[in-house]
Order: structure tokens, then sequence, then C-alpha cells
């Protein structure tokens, strides 16, 4: 017998496959006043709220997708292992990953290609011979949601990853942990599951917090013979963002 949150869980998933597939139908409608008429046939069948602010009758306000546009930026997350992020974890942004993640509303998905888009191509501006690993998620993980949050965001941009890692390893939640918590409770979480020496990688996740994840992903594949050029995020926390501004900021020291 479902349990009501399960049964909840199961509408939710209904009605975003449902909204999704319309959206499939709508796709090669072009913005104007008959798709945004659309839109609102669709808001009265299948009633939505914004995932950005809450307003009712949009997915996504046209306010909202105004605060997922790409603004770059990068920090080290380890020795030699820097990551590209195309927004901030806050706000908007941080609500969009959420209704993605949390609530299942794939459809949010292409909304944030151009952020994750805007990373990849800071971290690789030279594509030629990198291969693009998404950070795997748990069994547990996909079960919970149905779909892997990374490797549909890279569906959506039109990227393929290259498989390499097993499924990650059970390990507790990384946002209740500190730092070294963190890269203790992730230590042997990947394994690299195919031989993966002499290849030049790109890793790829959604958010960046400590980075404790990219550094244990990379150490596994370092430790495989792969070289990783660097990673990109869709968005990084606030704290890692603002720290990586003021690095930009701080005056560099005049050669001698």
């Amino acid at each position: 017998m479902l349990r009501p949150s399960d049964a909840g869980s199961a509408r939710g998933a209904v009605r975003g496959a449902l909204r999704e597939a319309v959206r499939v139908a709508l796709r090669e409608v072009q913005h104007g006043a008959l798709h945004e008429a659309l839109l609102d046939a669709l808001a009265f069948v299948l009633p939505v709220d914004c995932a950005g602010c809450g307003a009712p009758d949009r997915a996504l306000c046209a306010a909202c997708r105004v605060r997922l546009e790409p603004e770059p930026g990068s920090h080290l997350a380890g020795p030699g292992l820097r990551v590209w992020w195309g927004l901030r974890y806050e706000g908007v942004p941080r609500q969009v990953i959420l209704g993605l993640k949390r609530d299942g509303r794939t459809g949010l998905a292409r909304a944030l290609v151009p952020a994750l888009a805007a990373a990849v191509v800071a971290a690789a501006p030279d594509p030629a011979g990198i291969r693009i690993v998404a950070i795997p998620g748990t069994r547990a993980g996909f079960r919970r949601r149905g779909f892997d949050p990374v490797r549909l965001l890279l569906a959506r941009a039109g990227l393929t990853p290259w498989r390499v890692f097993a499924p990650a390893r059970p390990h507790l939640a990384q946002k209740r942990l500190g730092v070294q918590e963190r890269d203790r409770n992730l230590r042997g979480a990947f394994r690299v599951s195919r031989e993966v020496a002499g290849h030049r990688i790109l890793l790829v996740d959604d958010v960046v917090t400590s980075g404790a994840t990219l550094r244990e992903a990379a150490r596994a594949l370092h430790d495989a013979g792969a070289e990783v050029i660097g990673a990109a995020v869709v968005a990084s926390t606030p704290l890692r963002a603002r720290q990586a501004s003021r690095d930009e900021a701080r005056p560099k020291p005049r050669a001698l």
C-alpha cells in the first residue's frame, strides 16, 4: 500500500511527466502571442507555480529566467583542481535547482543548461580530446528521484558523458558535515570501472559546496591514470563564489 507521501510523490511525478510531454510538443512554437496563449492554456489544465518565486501559472516566470543568465566564475577546489560555475547557488538559481533535484520537476533542467554550458566552455575552451565525466549518484538517490540530475542536465545540453564510474557507494548526506568530515565521508566513494589511463577528463556536477565530491572523484581518476583538467558545475554556493570574487579583485603582486 502506498503511504500518503509516496502517493503524493507519484502524483507529482505523473503531473511533471505530463507537463514535460506537452512542452515537448510546443517546443517548435516560437515565442510570442501564440506561445503565451498555449502556456496559459497549459497552466489552466495543469496548474503550476514558478519554481523560482512561486508566482502562479508558469513553471518558470520571465523574471526568474533572467536571473538564470550565466555569470561564470571559478575557484580552486583543491590542488590543481579548478572548478568553473555558471551561477551562484542562492535565490532563484537555488530554488530552481531544488525544484529539479528535490521536487522532480525535470522540465526545469532546460532552463539550467545555459549556466552549465557556460561553465563547460570556460573550463574547456579547447575541447579536443577531452572526455566529460559526470559525478555519479548513489543507487538510493536514483531510486528516490527516478532520474540522475547531472546526466539529465548533460542530456538537455546535448552532451554525452563518458561512463567511467560505478554507482557511488552509500554515504552520509554531506550538507550537515564540516569540510574535513565531508572529505572523510566520501573517501573511497567512487570506483573507476573502466580503463581511463592517459585520458583527459572534465568532471561535471550540479552544485559545488566544499568541493569534497569533486576532489574525491578527481583522486579516483588520478589513481587510475587519468588527467583531470578541471570541473564544471551549474552553480557554486555563495561562500565559494564570493571568495572567488574577492580573489579576483585582490591586487596582483608586480613582477620584479
